[in-house]
Order: structure tokens, then sequence, then C-alpha cells
């Protein structure tokens, strides 16, 4: 069956993906979605907390236990509480979009901001090694 298509991903978003995820620099980064895509540099998990309320798309630097290190792209996104069942709606076909478009795997909800910590984040991608 096919997903609901309530968005385009407009094709400067795609191209500011791409590059992203082949950037060269190591430290943490994240381009945050609203209506445009905003990149933002030297930025920390808690500090993502103020942004839930959109898509992000985060650059983690992960150091896994046998000392290698990998850049994850991760797709953290939070459910608005309280609307409409629409906008529940759009909201979720919005995200799929988004996921499909920019071939993220990493995918991860969170629903109280205050859990969006280092360790859960790190807890999260422990899954994926």
């Amino acid at each position: 069956s096919e997903s609901l298509v309530v968005c385009d991903v407009a094709e400067d978003l795609v191209e500011k993906l791409r590059k992203f995820r082949f950037r060269k620099e190591t430290n943490n980064a994240a381009i945050i979605s609203k209506l445009k895509s905003l990149p933002t540099k030297g930025i920390s998990p808690d500090e993502l907390k103020d942004e839930l309320k959109t898509f992000i798309v985060y650059s983690y630097k992960y150091q896994h236990d046998d000392g290698r290190v990998s850049y994850p792209l991760c797709f953290i996104f939070s459910s608005p509480v309280g609307c409409k069942p629409e906008q529940q709606m759009m909201y979720a076909g919005s995200k799929n979009k988004l996921v499909q478009t920019a071939e993220l795997t990493k995918v991860f909800e969170i629903r109280n901001t205050e859990d969006l910590t280092e360790e859960w984040l790190r807890e999260k991608l422990g899954y994926f090694h």
C-alpha cells in the first residue's frame, strides 16, 4: 500500500542532507527542519531538547566499545502531543516522506524531551552495532 503523501521534500533540503551525510567535520552537528532547514554546528544532545517540535537529522560522533569511531546520521522526532488526529497524520506522513527521501535508517522517537541525553542516544545506537 502507498503511504499518504502530505508533503514534498524540497530539493535544497535533499541536497543539504546529501552534503551533510558526507561532511568532513568530526564534531556533532544537526540539521533542524522546520519550514526551512537550518544547519547547526557544535550542538550537544542536551541542546537538541528545545528543537523537538521539529525533525532533526543529527550527525553524532559515536565511540564504539572497541575504540572505533563512526558518525551515524540519526533522525530524531517527537510526535506532537494534544493536536488533532488530522495534524498527527500530516506529521507522520511528513516524517515518513523525509525518512524515505533522505534514506535515513536510524530513526528514533522520543516522548519526553528531558529524556534526550547522551546516554539515551548511545543506548539507541547500541542496538545497531
